[in-house]
């Protein structure tokens, strides 16, 4: 299978294998293209649900931005089809399955790999945000491990194009930046918002906004009520790092070219698969 090869596509052309997950609008299986042998993974969305929910509109979007994306931490959207009941989204396969189970297993990642996760984050948003898309909803969820354990952002559902502040609520709560929370006009620099969050999350393995009630982490994310925790130790430039990425005024937030020249991503951040 060509990768950049447009054509039409049906379920005929793959020989579908295990489910991968479920979500909310279907499930994901990996597959394989019958002609070559090329391993895909298959998202399929039921049209019922799309009607249901009204998400004709953000599935094109989501379709539209992903496709046009080609980045090394970015998963590849290689086509889609459809029939009467069903919508095919063919993604990239990511051997190693989510970050997030990777981190419920282990409870929180040494500084290495947390440093080596938000540089190539931050790569991908870099290059998004050149092309004018804000992701909005990173998080751990979302972010999936390849075969060399290269991390790779792989929902962009949320995702948008647009040069102007957008007012639109979404994302998921704990990573949610404070202008969302306050419903103001957000820009790029909810994406920076949200690798404060995951530095915090991937090193203490919580959000630093986590709360007993939803209106308790709104109030914390407002307040920007940020606490370190005394185990496990994590280093003070760690720490800086989330500090000013982590702050209220999105304007002051820590650049995506300065979180690459920042002290602890240099002493920590490996190298993984192809790093030209």
């Amino acid at each position: 299978m060509d990768p950049n090869l447009q054509r039409e596509w049906s379920f005929n052309d793959f020989e579908i294998g295990k489910p991968l997950g479920k979500g909310k609008f279907g499930r994901v299986y990996v597959a394989r293209e019958v002609k070559t042998k090329f391993v895909v993974a298959l998202k399929v969305i039921y049209k019922e649900q799309l009607e249901k929910y009204k998400l004709h509109h953000q599935l094109r979007r989501e379709v539209e931005i992903q496709i046009s994306l080609k980045h090394p931490n970015i998963l590849r959207l290689y086509g889609w089809f459809h029939d009467s009941e069903r919508v095919v989204l063919i993604l990239e396969y990511a051997y190693n399955g989510e970050l997030y189970k990777e981190l419920s297993k282990r409870h929180h990642f040494s500084e290495k790999e947390a440093a080596t996760y938000i540089l190539s984050l931050t790569e991908a948003l870099a290059y998004c945000h050149e092309k004018h898309v804000i992701h909005r909803d990173i998080k751990p969820e979302n972010l999936l491990l390849d075969h060399e354990g290269r991390l790779k952002i792989a929902d962009f559902g949320w995702s948008v194009q647009s040069k102007m502040k957008r007012q639109t609520m979404c994302g998921t709560l704990d990573y949610l930046a404070p202008e969302m929370v306050e419903n103001k006009g957000h820009d790029y620099a909810v994406d920076n918002w949200t690798l404060g969050i995951l530095c915090y999350e991937f090193l203490y393995g919580a959000p630093p906004f986590e709360a007993e009630s939803q209106i308790d982490t709104f109030q914390r994310i407002k307040n920007v009520d940020l606490i370190f925790p005394p185990s496990p130790i994590v280093s003070s430039d760690a720490k800086n790092l989330i500090k000013r990425l982590l702050v209220k005024d999105s304007s002051r937030r820590l650049s995506l070219q300065k979180i690459m020249e920042h002290p602890w991503i240099i002493k920590n951040a490996n190298c993984i698969g192809d790093c030209t």
